[in-house]
């Protein structure tokens, strides 16, 4: 690589980095806005702090990540795979997983707690995309090419199913459909995949009653709003109708005073409608596509089916299709899920693996100045 090329590289990091870094400072600031109640409490400053605790963590993790060659991540797929499968299994015994409003997810170990099913989120594309590099002469064979992927997904994807987390479960095969198609899977072969996963999907939302209340909360909002019992997607689509054009001004925003449910978290988009208005929500799309955009083009010159393109172009998807998911959930396009808005949005693991996965999109974008043959062929 030439000098010429590895200053544009640079320049290009540099520029997805900053962009990045804008989303991460809008996050803490909303956050923040997002935390303050009705109630006199020092509830605001307690949420930014530990916000900030967990960002400072965040940032570390995604140093030392983008600092490691890509070469280390293709090594040591399998043995993070292995580790978040042996912390999906912990969270689920009795009296190591943490119950809260019904679901096993987390892991507690001095003062702090991790959702192993985040992890997975990293984990499984490093996992699979090493797979397609080591069976890519097989790939287009209906049995090789199917079931060494396959396993691993429903593997995972089962043990965050039994959380319960049918949400993080369809992401992750989602994530797992990311790597086979940026790997070179034929597209004729997702057809049978995706109907056999809308299939499962339907089958998994009908047995259960809480679910099947999620699907007809979601259509009354749309079919009888003032008698619907989805109060959090009314309060929603209530915050997002008061800010208007402009908003109606920072911290300023009424619903998240104890009106709208996990204002901070889930529905910090809502808080953006209401303060920022359609500026700032449109605003927070254009910093997404922005960062889609120079992430992808820092990987124009590599070879589309290597194993740095598969996991930079998963990750980065990953991360602008879930920030996508989650404001189509605030604005009652589709059901909830429980799917925070990354960067964004107040949390400890989806907030780190968040930007530890900015960090090892970093690493693959130097895998070719580094010439690490293992990850480009």
């Amino acid at each position: 690589m030439n000098d010429s090329t590895l200053r544009q590289n640079q320049d290009n990091r540099h520029f997805f980095l900053s962009l990045a870094l804008v989303l991460v400072g809008f996050g803490v600031l909303m956050v923040h806005s997002a935390s303050i109640t009705s109630w006199p409490t020092e509830f605001g400053r307690v949420y930014l702090t530990k916000h900030l605790k967990f960002l400072a963590i965040a940032i570390t993790a995604a140093s030392i990540a983008g600092a490691l060659p890509a070469r280390f991540w293709f090594k040591a797929a399998p043995w993070l795979f292995a580790g978040t499968l042996l912390l999906l299994i912990a969270v689920l015994i009795p009296g190591v997983g943490t119950r809260v409003n019904g679901a096993q997810r987390w892991l507690r170990l001095a003062g702090f707690s991790m959702q192993p099913s985040e992890l997975a989120k990293v984990t499984l594309p490093l996992f699979l995309a090493r797979g397609i590099l080591l069976c890519r002469e097989r790939l287009s064979h209906w049995f090789f090419g199917t079931v060494p992927f396959i396993v691993p997904t429903i593997l995972t994807a089962g043990l965050v199913m039994l959380e319960p987390d049918l949400g993080t479960s369809a992401f992750l095969v989602g994530s797992a459909g990311l790597v086979l198609f940026f790997g070179g899977w034929p597209i004729r072969n997702f057809t049978v995949g995706i109907g056999a996963a809308a299939s499962a999907g339907v089958f998994l939302i009908t047995v259960t009653s809480y679910r099947m209340r999620r699907i007809t909360d979601f259509v009354s909002v749309w079919t009888d709003f003032r008698n619907s019992d989805a109060w959090q997607l009314k309060q929603s689509l209530i915050a997002l109708g008061a800010g208007g054009l402009w908003g109606v001004g920072l911290g300023r925003g009424s619903q998240k005073l104890s009106f709208l449910p996990e204002s901070n978290t889930d529905f910090v988009f809502a808080v953006v409608g209401e303060e920022l208005g359609l500026a700032g929500t449109a605003g927070l799309a254009i910093l997404w596509c922005g960062v889609f955009w120079s992430g992808a083009r820092l990987f124009r010159e590599y070879r589309p089916n290597s194993f740095a393109a598969i996991v930079a172009m998963t990750l980065l998807t990953q991360l602008v299709g879930q920030a996508l998911l989650n404001t189509a959930v605030v604005t009652a396009l589709v059901p909830t899920t429980g799917i925070p808005h990354p960067l964004v949005s107040y949390g400890g693991s989806s907030l780190v693996v968040s930007v530890v996965s900015l960090g090892i999109i970093v690493s693959m974008s130097r895998a070719d100045e580094t010439a690490d043959a293992c990850v480009l062929e």
